[in-house]
């Protein structure tokens, strides 16, 4: 009953007759500000961004607000009680239409009366759109506003702007406008993003991440038919950056549950702002990066850890696994298990070394990521040189002999190369994601050190199981023939295998410097091979100079980044399908949605394998590309393969740090479906189908 209460308060305030319209006085021709009207304890003008029309079709303009102390106005949903603006445009010349939107409101308490508005001043962006573009637009606008103090008063405000035909120049009051425009609350952003919306009888509870931690987070509630909410109760957790709100609706109908209705909330925090349709679920809300604890999410990367060995990523790296093993064929258990455990070691290191990478990149502000570091090209020109090296060494082009001490330190053959060979197998399976892998990092990096460290040394477990279990049983390997000539065979082939890594890494160079560049770094490998290969067979001082020279060529594929830069001649994304793929842009996902289109978001790299996989076998071809490219449908790729702070963001709001990351939006799915990294027909046309409000 408050609202009716409060309504006959408004009535009892208001002067009979209501309050007497003011008129504005017009504006200098050209200027873009209108003049200031008063009305009891508010005053408003109407404003433009531009001075003059130009061939704009669409106009910024505002309408500024300012009220003496004490008094407030009203936003869209006022709450307990009170109206929104309203605002009559019939007299205008020249004007098609005219949105006005809202910034984020403030949270109005009192007397158990909650209300959504503005105090002490506001400015209200308008989208105006001439009639006829090119002409003149005189601007007339009859606003009705309800201002309260411990009254409240309806006052009505007559406003004028002409905007000549004039150049569309800036006017004095552009950066205000575009200020404004600004703070209105959007979707998705990377600052606040809302995790789960569950409903439980007249009880809403909303989980909700702030990437820099909350300061006083409040939630505002929009339904239909309306609801009022009482303000919400916050628990804080994750130092800060994750909070639980709970609201009650305060008038509540016998037999109300807010499960299963739509709603659009609104989450402000001091100057940011995000803005959300969602529909309420029932029951336990569904884990969330969050909400799940350190203990559960460490199973997962263990789970994680332990599949990467059978994703793609692992192909580049398995004629060093296999060389790892064949090499303890016929060894005591003694050696096949120091061995083992020195690789083991090497990928839990490389592990360790990626989380202090990542912490750090995260404390300087920068964007981090899964597999970021071949988005690099001074990182993509290493791993070049060194599976370079790696295949020279293979091939017996050169051996860097360890310090007797050291060596028999060691054991024996020493354990320097099965540790090095963990290490570097580690680096170059790390370029896409594998299932619960994503989960995983996700929640790492929306969490503080402890947990980044915790989660990627669980990680790094997971992908060393198999090592740990030969170390554990060292037997295994006594089943592996005894090493031999055909040894030597087995390693030039191998040496070939991984050579075609350093190809596929030139590939996605090409990318980020250009295909000259990329070419002159793979000139550069073959004469290093070269330089190395006459080294070898050489003798006296040419013996040296063949190493000296490949050092050389090394340290000259380094500079060719620095000498090129990051971008230039990129590579455009191309693609071998048969669906009309479009560049990836977030803020039209919505205008799709709302045209009753489908959206299906492929956020891929030239780096990422898994990526590379889900094209060849499941978007590129069969029923899923002929789906793809309905009219219908919206194929968006987003290409990640250099850094670009607009997937990152888009990313990180859904909760991931790393590709491949796919998800479907659609009439039936306005929020998104998230599918798993590795696809598979049914699963894309299922999405597709409930994305479309249809069944699969």
């Amino acid at each position: 009953m408050k609202r009716h209460a409060l309504a006959l308060l408004l009535l009892l305030a208001v002067p009979a007759g209501g309050a007497a319209p003011a008129f504005a006085q017009g504006n200098e021709a050209g200027d873009g500000i209108g003049a200031w009207t008063k009305a009891g304890p508010v005053e408003a003008r109407l404003v433009s961004a531009v001075r003059g029309t130009g061939d704009l079709t669409a106009l910024p303009l505002g309408l500024e607000l300012r009220l003496e102390p004490g008094w407030k106005t009203y936003w869209r949903s006022p709450g307990d009680a009170g109206f929104a603006p309203r605002l009559d445009w019939s007299r205008s010349g020249n004007l098609g239409e005219a949105t006005l939107s809202y910034p984020a409101p403030h949270r109005f308490s009192v007397l158990g009366f909650e209300t959504a508005g503005y105090d002490t001043a506001v400015l209200f962006p308008i989208q105006g759109a001439p009639a006829t573009p090119g002409k003149p637009v005189d601007l007339a606008l009859t606003a009705e506003l309800l201002v309260c103090s411990e009254i409240c008063v309806p006052q009505t405000l007559d406003l004028a702007l002409a905007l000549p035909a004039g150049p569309a120049d800036p006017s004095e009051v552009a950066n205000d406008v575009a200020r404004a425009q600004a703070l209105v609350p959007k979707g998705p952003n990377g600052l606040l993003r809302i995790d789960s919306v569950q409903g439980k009888g007249s009880s809403l509870e909303v989980e909700a991440t702030a990437a820099d931690g909350f300061v006083t987070p409040d939630l505002f509630v929009e339904t239909d038919p309306a609801l009022t909410f009482s303000a919400p109760k916050a628990v804080f957790s994750d130092n800060d950056r994750h909070v639980r709100l709970t609201l009650t609706v305060t008038d509540p109908q016998p037999g109300l549950d807010l499960a299963g209705r739509a709603m659009t909330l609104t989450l402000v925090d001091g100057d940011k702002a995000v803005e959300a349709p969602v529909t309420a679920s029932a029951g336990s809300a569904a884990p969330t990066p969050g909400s799940v604890g350190l203990a559960a999410m460490l199973g997962v990367a263990l789970l994680g850890g332990l599949i990467l060995n059978l994703m793609p990523c692992v192909l580049p790296v398995l004629s060093l696994k296999l060389m790892s093993v064949v090499k303890h064929g016929g060894r005591a258990p003694a050696a096949v298990r120091a061995g083992f455990l020195a690789s083991a070691a090497g990928i839990l290191t490389s592990f360790l070394l990626m989380a202090s990478a990542l912490v750090g990149i995260k404390a300087a502000g920068g964007a981090v990521g899964w597999g970021i570091q071949f988005q690099q090209p001074l990182f993509l020109v290493f791993m070049v040189v060194l599976v370079t090296l790696f295949s020279a060494n293979l091939w017996g082009l050169f051996e860097v002999p360890l310090p007797r001490a050291l060596a028999d330190r060691l054991g024996g053959d020493g354990l320097a190369g099965p540790f090095a060979t963990g290490m570097f197998a580690t680096l170059l399976a790390t370029p896409c994601s594998a299932p619960f892998l994503g989960t995983a990092v996700g929640f790492a990096l929306s969490k503080g050190p402890v947990e980044v460290y915790a989660i990627f040394a669980t990680l790094g477990v997971g992908l060393a199981l198999p090592y740990l279990a030969v170390a554990a049983w060292p037997r295994v390997a006594g089943w592996l023939p005894k090493p031999g000539r055909w040894m030597a065979t087995l390693k030039t082939v191998l040496g070939f295998a991984l050579m075609l890594t350093a190809v596929w890494l030139l590939s996605v160079l090409t990318a980020q410097i250009g295909e000259v560049a990329a070419a002159t770094v793979g000139l550069l490998m073959a004469a290093l091979v070269l330089a190395l290969w006459v080294g070898r067979s050489a003798r006296g001082a040419a013996r040296t100079a063949g190493p000296a020279l490949a050092g050389v060529l090394a340290v000259a594929a380094f500079a060719m980044p620095a000498a090129v830069g990051p971008s230039a001649g990129a590579a455009p994304v191309v693609s071998d399908s048969k669906a009309r793929w479009v560049p990836f842009v977030e803020s039209t996902i919505r205008d799709h949605v709302a045209a009753g289109r489908t959206v299906f978001v492929d956020v891929t790299a030239d780096w990422c394998i898994t990526c590379q996989a889900n094209k060849k076998l499941v978007l590129n071809r069969g029923e899923v590309a002929e789906r793809l490219e309905d009219k219908g449908v919206v194929a968006m790729r987003a290409d990640w393969t250099r850094p670009d702070a607009t997937i990152a963001k888009f990313l990180s709001d859904h909760g991931r740090y790393g590709i491949p990351f796919n998800i479907v939006y659609g009439p039936g799915a306005p929020d998104g479906i998230a599918l798993p990294e590795l696809l598979s027909d049914g699963a894309v046309l299922e999405a597709l189908g409930k994305a479309a409000g249809k069944s699969s």
